[in-house]
């Protein structure tokens, strides 16, 4: 089991930063790759960001390319969602994810364990 706990939401300006933090406890080799997905009330879950633990390998949404930037801490087995040059758009709630296969993915049905989210919300 791997358990994932998201903090780092709020409430900022369009154009303001901010970071999302996910830790990550349990067992370490079922959360090769951790993701970042976002849902807006009334939309469906959508992809933001991956990376692969071992390898460093990253793929993002092209809503976010630039503005965005998924990393890790080893140490504190903490994934981070740094956000720059955010717009209301972004506004939503934000999950962690992880997967047990080494594979960046996209796709929410790829990801077996989830947070239980944080909301961002970005007024203009």
């Amino acid at each position: 089991q791997v358990q994932l706990v998201e903090s780092g939401g709020g409430l900022v300006q369009a154009g303001d930063s901010l970071r999302l933090s996910c830790a990550a406890s349990g067992r370490t080799f079922s959360r090769n790759t951790m993701g970042w997905f976002r849902q807006a009330p009334g939309k469906e879950r959508e992809f933001v960001a991956a990376f692969n633990w071992s390898g460093g390998s990253t793929l993002y949404a092209d809503s976010v390319k630039g503005r965005f930037t998924i990393s890790r801490d080893n140490a504190k087995n903490t994934v981070y969602l740094q956000m720059n040059s955010l717009k209301p758009e972004d506004t939503a709630v934000y999950y962690c994810a992880a997967r047990t296969i080494p594979y960046l993915s996209d796709r929410p049905e790829r990801y077996d364990y989830w947070g239980q989210g944080t909301q961002v919300t970005v007024s203009s």
